[in-house]
């Protein structure tokens, strides 16, 4: 029987599971080259199914059957039928014992799903669809079972044998002494998608928790032996994630042990498996002297989502697979909440809603747009997606605005209780939302089950005889693969809002009444914010009382992810960049400024006329860089480092209507280096004032001045004089931390100052001598030269596809390298000749056979070739329909050329 492919998956069409398996037990046992899988499963037929004769359908890829047996009896091979990815037996009976051994080989499993090999250490991926490449199964996240699992390996070479749940025994086998076994027991079921095993030579760090009710917790981070001095931030990062979500959500963890893996080879950045939390290692080690500060971060984020996951994921879990965002958006929002209140509110704010604008509008606006609730999909890995994770988590954050942290915790509270144990849906979670608060959510569901952002245009008008001020928004949606525009219904938008006189905040007093939510917080209680609630298509708010006409801050905090437009002036923005009590919107009147002053050198460069910088963005820089070096100034340093950094090039070809690559880099060039020029005395005094010798620690206060401080740096080296590239070259021998090391060897490589090249090519030979036996250390040693914007950096890129320290097979090396250079280096992978698109597809179809998953998220940079100009667009269609004849493609890279061509 050959499986049809590819075949599309529809919500709409969503059946409940023929079968339930209530128990599982594995046994697994590795050898040198191969492994043998006994499962041993408790099946019965589901009483909520309609087809009481259905036969027995379960899913598994490369595996050799080596016997099934059904309560006992053989099954001989004409008995069942295999398919590329089934099994299927006509005839069961209503409740059966299953067992199937089977023959798989982890070596070669190359595609990082299901069981496979890193180094000399067995693990698994199974989300979403690997454990059928482990044993045949119910593979679907709804058949939830009780599992047992026993691993068998070599003590030599396996001394270290993991699974989920608790141990229960452990031994010499019984048959070779050589070889050892340990049996784990997880009480609560689960999905086999959370199912996680690892077998290999692992050190081991120990540490231990105490929960709200008194239980103790054992904590385990299990890495290679020359990573042990990088788990203390990991642990500690995990201490405080468990003791957040017991006082912020009341959820206390319910093993008796918790566990992490750091794995070298691994697709994604962590994987939440029920007690054994497998990570790459990129997010799990951390030490001053091979970590950058954003590394610091990143490791304290990803930590806390997978442990979040315990219950917003484990504890109640997907039905299917289009409820992805049921866990990732509310655990995405979770732990960004952690996040914020363990650093900085503003600036992981700002952070959030950058990669939001950068990446995932871009990804609302082409070809693989889908709603955060998915209609349908072909290959369940391409919906791993930045809608279902940040847009999901987004919606999650406009649901806690719209009722307060108060009525929020309660809905949350009735979620967790009401569904233990279960796999529901979105619909569930918002359920308890308006169950608990009395409100009606219809409306709201829209951000679930339409594609694609927002669009909110906003007017006023200031009547200064009645003193009344009015503000009129219209919202619409634009057209995506799944509806057009006029079949867009409207959306429930929530508007975070104030008033900024020349004075400061005005009080707000409004005269229509299509406003809710309480003031933001206890400073704000003297009624300067609320938030508004946009229900139509066009709809006028009018506030009495306003004694001047004010500048409007729209959207505070970025309550709602859509695109907003309003026709400020560069003078009101300014105002919003001094007075605006939202720290967000003094960032985002920043960037809407620098967008003004850089759209005007790209229009004068395409008129070939010579570009002129605008003074008021100098302007306000220096303030900004005046105010936070006053002593008793209470500017966050690292918002002020986000004020100060221009919109990237990816972001302003998004935005432009036809981008115009090379015109779009010449232009942010331009400026940066007028506002080095012109700022020079400032950006140096600012630099020393925070280049201090003291010890290195990932706190929010010294992460925050270092990252001031480097932009100035990287500014400075930009001024017409050598001095910012010898404060560089300074930086980079004397630093004792990752974080100034390697931004100012940044600043060294992506200079084009000829004082700059010597330097560069010393710094960059000296990195790799000190770092080579660091391989997360090597990827940014990769990532530097690959967003070089020197005009050889694609022959560069090539060269280093040579370095030895590279290797297709590993997902973090192709991420530095490849898709660096794709992504982050616009200029050189979009050249007039279209060498960069033949690049990348090289790279797809490599990776296609050996690792679909990546060759598809590698695709991203040519689905947004709408975006630019006739000849380009050429040029990347031709080389997707390159993609598209290979013989062999994998489901996942169909999918994602087929809508991109489309």
């Amino acid at each position: 029987m050959k499986d049809a492919q590819p075949k599309t998956i529809f919500l709409k069409e969503y059946q409940v599971p023929d079968f339930l398996i209530d128990r599982t037990h594995l046994k697994v046992e590795i050898f040198d080259g191969h492994t043998i899988v006994t499962s041993t499963l408790a099946i019965r037929r589901n009483p909520e199914s309609q087809n009481s004769a259905a036969p027995l359908l379960m899913q598994g890829q490369e595996i050799d059957i080596q016997s099934i047996t059904l309560n006992g009896e053989p099954l001989s091979s004409g008995q069942y039928t295999v398919g590329d990815e089934s099994l299927l037996v006509n005839t069961v009976p209503d409740t059966f014992e299953w067992v199937c051994v089977g023959k798989i080989t982890p070596e070669s499993n190359t595609s990082l799903e299901g069981l496979y090999r890193s180094k000399t250490m067995y693990c698994t991926q199974c989300e979403a669809e690997g454990f059928r490449k482990i044993t045949y199964y119910l593979d679907r996240p709804d058949v939830m079972s009780e599992f047992t699992t026993t691993i068998v390996a070599d003590k030599a070479h396996c001394p270290v044998l993991l699974s989920n749940g608790n141990l229960v025994e452990e031994g010499d086998d019984a048959t070779d002494h050589t070889r050892h076994f340990a049996t784990w027991h997880d009480p609560h079921k689960k999905p086999a998608y959370l199912f996680a095993l690892v077998a290999g030579e692992l050190s081991v760090i120990d540490d231990g928790f105490t929960t709200q009710s008194g239980r103790e917790v054992q904590l385990r981070i299990f890495v290679e032996p020359k990573d042990l001095e990088k788990c203390d931030h990991a642990m500690t990062a995990l201490k405080n994630s468990m003791r957040w979500d017991e006082e912020v959500y009341g959820r206390e963890y319910d093993l008796d042990i918790f566990m992490i893996v750091a794995v070298d080879d691994f697709n994604m950045g962590a994987m939440e498996n029920k007690g054994l939390n497998i990570f790459n290692t990129s997010c799990v080690l951390a030490h001053p002297q091979t970590t950058t500060d954003s590394g610091f971060q990143r490791v304290e984020g990803v930590v806390a989502h997978e442990y979040f996951h315990n219950w917003s994921g484990n504890r109640v879990t997907c039905r299917d697979w289009f409820q992805l965002s049921l866990k990732e958006g509310f655990t995405v929002f979770r732990d960004s909440e952690f996040s914020a209140d363990m650093g900085s509110r503003t600036v992981k704010r700002i952070e959030d809603v950058n990669l939001l604008k950068n990446a995932q509008f871009a990804e609302d606006a082409g070809p693989m747009a889908h709603p955060v609730q998915p209609s349908s999909f072909i290959e369940i890995s391409n919906f791993y997606t930045l809608t279902v994770y940040e847009k999901g988590a987004e919606v999650v954050r406009m649901l806690h605005t719209l009722l307060g942290p108060e009525v929020f915790r309660k809905g949350s509270d009735l979620y967790f209780e009401r569904h233990d144990g279960q796999a529901v849906t979105i619909e569930d979670f918002v359920a308890a939302m308006s169950e608990v608060s009395g409100r009606d959510f219809t409306q709201f569901m829209n951000w679930y089950r339409q594609a694609g952002t927002p669009e909110v245009t906003v007017t006023s008008h200031y009547n200064a005889e009645d003193q009344t001020y009015a503000l009129t928004f219209t919202q619409s949606c634009p057209t995506t693969p799944e509806a057009t525009s006029e079949e867009k219904k409207p959306y429930l938008i929530p508007i975070g809002l104030g008033l900024v006189g020349d004075a400061g905040e005005l009080r707000l007093q409004v005269k229509s009444e299509p406003v809710t939510g309480e003031p933001a917080d206890v400073e704000q209680s003297d009624n300067t914010h609320r938030v508004l609630e946009i229900t139509e298509p066009t709809q006028t708010v009018v506030f009495e009382g306003v004694p001047e006409a004010p500048v409007p801050s729209l959207l505070r905090n970025f309550s709602a992810p859509v695109k907003l437009h309003y026709e400020y002036g560069r003078e009101e923005l300014v105002a919003l960049m001094e007075r605006d009590s939202d720290g967000y919107n003094r960032w985002d009147a920043s960037q809407k400024l620098a967008i003004a002053v850089i759209q005007d050198v790209v229009a004068a460069r395409q008129n070939n006329a010579s570009p002129e910088m605008d003074a008021t963005l100098i302007t306000a820089y220096g303030h900004l860089l005046a105010q936070v070096q006053e002593s008793n100034s209470l500017l966050d340093p690292a918002m002020v480092a986000a004020m100060l950094t221009l919109p990237t090039e990816n972001y302003l070809a998004q935005i432009a209507e036809v981008a115009d690559v090379d015109a779009i880099h010449f232009a942010r060039h331009f400026v940066r280096i007028s506002v080095a020029n012109a700022l020079t005395a400032e950006l140096e005094a600012t630099y020393h004032a925070l280049h201090t010798t003291e010890a290195y620690a990932p706190s929010a206060k010294q992460i925050a001045a270092r990252s001031l401080k480097n932009v100035c740096l990287g500014y400075r080296a930009l001024a017409d004089d050598d001095m910012g590239i010898t404060l560089a070259h300074q930086q980079f021998v004397q630093a004792e931390n990752m974080t100034d090391g390697f931004e100012a060897l940044k600043v060294l490589v992506h200079s084009d100052k000829p004082s700059a090249a010597p330097l560069a090519k010393q710094a960059l030979a000296d990195f790799y001598a000190r770092w080579q036996e660091e391989s997360l250390v090597v990827n940014q040693w990769f990532t530097v030269q690959a967003t070089r914007p020197s005009q050889d950096a694609l022959d560069h890129v090539k060269a280093l596809q040579a370095h030895p320290a590279y290797t297709l097979k590993n997902p973090n090396k192709v991420r530095a390298l490849v898709g660096a250079f794709c992504g982050f280096n616009p200029v050189n992978f979009h050249r007039a000749d279209g060498e960069g698109y033949a690049f990348l597809a090289d790279q797809i179809i490599a990776l296609n056979t050996l690792n679909p998953q990546m060759a598809a998220r590698m695709l991203t940079p040519l689905t947004k070739w709408k975006l630019y100009d006739e000849n380009r667009q050429v040029l990347i269609r031709a080389q997707l329909e390159r993609i598209r004849k290979v013989p062999t493609l994998s489901k996942d890279v169909y999918e994602v050329v087929n809508k991109s061509l489309k």
